[in-house]
């Protein structure tokens, strides 16, 4: 089962007090099990956006800390910014990563809502999935009027707070929770510090689009409501703006729905309608943190769109991402701390993958019994994986077979997620068999505790026998592409991908080897009778397949 894990991205109202944002700073981290991941103040915007993760439970609390920390320090009757913004904590969303749906975690929100506005006299507002109608499902309509205009809004029934009372807090605002999935704050920097020309750009992509005038007159349709002309792109929020701290004018938009217009298409449609009008996009900036998927995405569209391949490992991906997207025109971009993946990720999650060769090499010739063949077994399969990836990296830029490299690319693309995946199952292996280890080591002085014991050792050796045998079923994916590779590939590289093909053999009949040993005594007949026969027919198979691969090797000599 996945870990339960969400992240909460609050928006707070202050980017230039740095002891303010230390004080929240130091509310998130007090309480236990949450990591705050980022803080990211924008002095021009005097707004901050902190990033923290962990479990349901403990997120909520630590934005209860953090909202009411905000709401002691951050006078709204003193504030200014260039952000529309309506409360000291403007808004904090709680977004789904593992374990949870977007509506379980809707009760999070309102558990959060009640207590804001009991507890701390601030009223909320719900939005998005913790909507209580439709009409407060955008944030931007229940922010519209901002501030300035809540003391009057407030008092209509209409925009009655769902949690507190109907009353203006002139000190601390309103504050708008809800439950969304990823948003991606995106700002796209001009050579231009025109706001006017900025706006005009922003009203062209977004998905509202720009009020029809005729004459210089708004259009009306038959309901009295002005008529607009609908935007390039959905799920897409975007206005101009002017940044005194960079001293150009920005593109700034909310990217709502990733699956539906990803990062790259909002910044090569800005590029396109900038163009349009004689401005230059230099670079773009992407606001707190990300899935490494947008920026990967990214990479490979870049990539296509040059005819290259885009069978590169991820982090190559996102380093071109990073380049061709300008992430750093203004400030350092490090990936280990702008990627959700990467700033959650422990030393543990990939300990023996995260050696150098050589480390690898002196840690499984130890006394320690893991690593062993299991682990080796997958390193060598993602190694054989890698050089037919490499082949078609070589052969999609190589005169002469430009026109296919489209062919090439997907075959490379494919083979660095099987790569990825067993790179996974060298340390998967090693958990496996610490697994049997533990279970070994259970007590068992009475009845009840050898029981207990019982059922762990066959638990963890059904463990210790599936992950070889998915290493076996991972290593035989690629051996379509070195098939391929040593057809259709670079005929100089066929020797690379001969000894890819040699290492998916030992890999295979390794992993087979360790299968066959951590079944024999089990306890369970069926299930070992039923995975033996299953992992016989896949490695025979398999070494029939590359026996036809040496077959066609020896022509090319």
């Amino acid at each position: 089962m996945s870990q339960i894990l969400i992240e909460c991205v609050p928006n707070f109202s202050e980017g230039r007090d740095q002891s303010v944002l230390d004080a929240i700073s130091e509310a998130v981290r007090s309480v236990e099990g949450v990591s705050l991941l980022d803080v990211d103040p924008g002095k021009a915007t005097n707004r901050t956006v902190f990033t923290f993760v962990g479990h349901p439970d403990a997120v909520v609390e630590a934005a209860f800390e953090a909202i009411a920390v905000a709401g002691r320090l951050i006078d709204m009757s003193k504030h200014i910014g260039a952000h529309p913004r309506m409360g000291a904590t403007d808004v904090c969303p709680l977004i789904p990563i593992s374990g949870i749906s977007i509506e379980e975690l809707v009760p999070y929100a309102h558990k959060l809502g009640k207590r804001v506005a009991e507890e701390l006299g601030v009223p909320v507002y719900l939005y998005e999935a913790a909507a209580t109608s439709p009409q407060r499902k955008s944030l931007g309509d229940i922010r519209s009027g901002e501030y300035e205009g809540l003391a009057v809004k407030i008092k209509d029934p209409v925009w009655a707070p769902d949690y507190g009372k109907a009353e203006f807090n002139a000190y601390s605002g309103a504050t708008v929770i809800g439950v969304r999935d990823f948003l991606v704050a995106y700002n796209i920097n001009l050579n231009s510090s025109s706001v006017k020309k900025a706006n005009a750009i922003a009203f062209e992509v977004r998905e509202q689009g720009r009020i029809l005038k005729k004459q210089g007159e708004t259009v009306i349709d038959k309901n009295g409501e002005p008529v607009r002309q609908p935007g390039k792109l959905k799920s897409v929020k975007g206005i101009g703006w002017y940044i005194e701290e960079y001293g150009v004018a920005q593109i700034s938009m909310n990217l709502t729905n990733i699956n539906v217009t990803p990062l790259h298409i909002a910044f090569d449609a800005c590029v396109e309608s900038a163009q349009q009008r004689g401005i230059r996009v230099t670079g773009s900036e992407i606001v707190g943190m990300v899935p490494k998927r947008v920026l990967v995405e990214a990479g490979r569209y870049f990539l296509e769109k040059q005819k290259a391949s885009a069978g590169l490992s991820e982090r190559e991906l996102m380093k071109l991402a990073v380049k061709t997207l300008g992430l750093e025109e203004f400030a350092p971009y490090p990936l280990d701390k702008k990627i959700i993946e990467y700033a959650i990720a422990k030393p543990q999650d990939s300990a023996l993958t995260d050696l150098t060769v050589s480390g690898y090499a002196d840690l499984t010739a130890s006394e320690s019994p893991a690593p062993g063949g299991g682990s080796a077994s997958a390193a060598v399969g993602a190694f054989g994986t890698a050089l037919g990836v490499m082949v078609a990296n070589l052969t999609s830029s190589k005169k002469g077979y430009e026109k296919h490299w489209k062919m090439y690319s997907d075959y490379a693309v494919q083979g660095q997620d099987i790569k990825q995946r067993l790179l996974r199952l060298v340390d998967e292996d090693t958990q496996a068999y610490n697994g049997i280890i533990d279970a070994v080591r259970l007590p068992k002085a009475t009845d009840e505790e050898i029981a207990i014991r019982n059922k762990a050792m066959v638990e963890a050796t059904r463990h210790a026998i599936e992950v070889p045998f998915r290493a076996m079923e991972t290593a035989a994916e690629a051996i379509p592409l070195i098939a391929a590779m040593v057809e259709k590939g670079n005929p100089n590289s066929v020797s690379d991908a001969a000894v890819g093909g040699l290492c998916l053999r030992t890999a295979i009949t390794g992993a087979y080897y360790n299968v066959r040993i951590n079944m024999k005594d089990f306890e369970d007949k069926p299930y070992a009778d039923a995975m033996a026969a299953k992992a016989g027919k896949l490695f025979n198979e398999a070494m029939t397949r590359l026996d036809r691969i040496e077959g066609m090797i020896e022509e090319h000599f």
